[in-house]
């Protein structure tokens, strides 16, 4: 298992895989930034700088997280939410048909060990209020932004 460390607008990312694939990546409020990159980690690290950067709106790169069953499978539903749009936990749940498991969905999304590739951060409470992100709701927010900037609109 490889590990890298690159400087992100939100703190220092920690990314984590093999030849298998990404296993994971996470946010640090410190650190320190890597000097080199292992081979393995490299797909990861240019996308993830091209996300940041604006250029980049989905990522194809191998992915390989450790979870139970139904972790993969709430996991899988997040990557079907489209970059810019959020979806609710009410919504998900019923995506993975069943509407009950709301709390169990919540808990999954929580346990995410794919920091923005697979896109927790665009689950959003019933009211559309932030709620539950382990990176920190203000960085939750900036994500939203990031995906969905306002334009100004001409008032002429």
């Amino acid at each position: 298992m490889e590990t890298v460390y690159i400087k992100t607008p939100l703190g220092i990312a920690s990314i984590a895989g093999d030849e298998n694939g990404i296993s994971e990546i996470s946010v640090l409020d410190e650190g320190t930034v890597s000097t080199a990159i292992p081979n393995v980690l490299q797909e990861a690290v240019s996308q993830l700088n091209d996300y940041f950067e604006g250029k980049r709106t989905h990522f194809d790169f191998k992915l390989n997280p450790k979870g139970t069953e139904f972790q993969q499978k709430v996991w899988g539903a997040l990557l079907e939410i489209p970059y810019g749009k959020t979806r609710t936990y009410l919504e998900q749940s019923k995506v993975l048909g069943d509407v009950k498991a709301i709390r169990a969905v919540a808990s999954a999304n929580g346990k995410n060990p794919l920091w923005i590739v697979v896109p927790c951060h665009r689950v959003i409470g019933t009211d559309g209020s932030l709620t539950g992100y382990a990176g920190g709701l203000w960085r939750k927010k900036w994500l939203l932004e990031h995906e969905n900037p306002t334009t100004q609109q001409s008032l002429f």
